[in-house]
């Protein structure tokens, strides 16, 4: 606040808000774990991207670039992402251990993948990476 950086506010105000609410919708006795929180900030991140390609869409570049800032803000406080050279290497070993060999087995491997993934990589690339791996 005293820096007046209002990008940061904005993204560190939207955490806030976001992990009160799942504090609250589960009670005041229960706390929230790691892995709830990182999925409320992917969640997050992923509500700006969308709102940000929307507003790229109808030339609204200036609330495209408030949302952009969110995003950076936001993306720092989760794990470091891996990049789809490590996310091919996972989902090859998830694939060669499961015995999967066709794309009806997709399900098998998105379920396996999300689980070993889940806050390291992005669920479309994950997505991606499998059915180009399954095809």
């Amino acid at each position: 606040m005293l820096a007046k950086d209002q990008a940061q506010l904005r993204g560190l105000r939207a955490i806030k808000a976001a992990l009160l609410l799942a504090k609250t919708e589960k009670g005041p006795a229960e706390e929230i774990t790691e892995e709830a929180e990182v999925k409320i900030i992917q969640k997050l991140i992923k509500q700006r991207r969308e709102s940000s390609d929307i507003y790229k869409a109808q030339d609204r570049a200036d609330l495209a670039q408030v949302e952009d800032e969110e995003i950076e803000v936001i993306s720092q406080f989760l794990p470091k992402q891996m990049d789809k050279p490590e996310v091919e290497a996972v989902i090859a070993r998830i694939v060669s251990q499961s015995g999967a060999s066709s794309v009806k087995d997709m399900g098998k491997v998105m379920g396996l993948a999300n689980k070993e993934l889940a806050g390291k990589a992005d669920g479309k690339l994950i997505a991606e990476v499998v059915k180009a791996q399954l095809a």
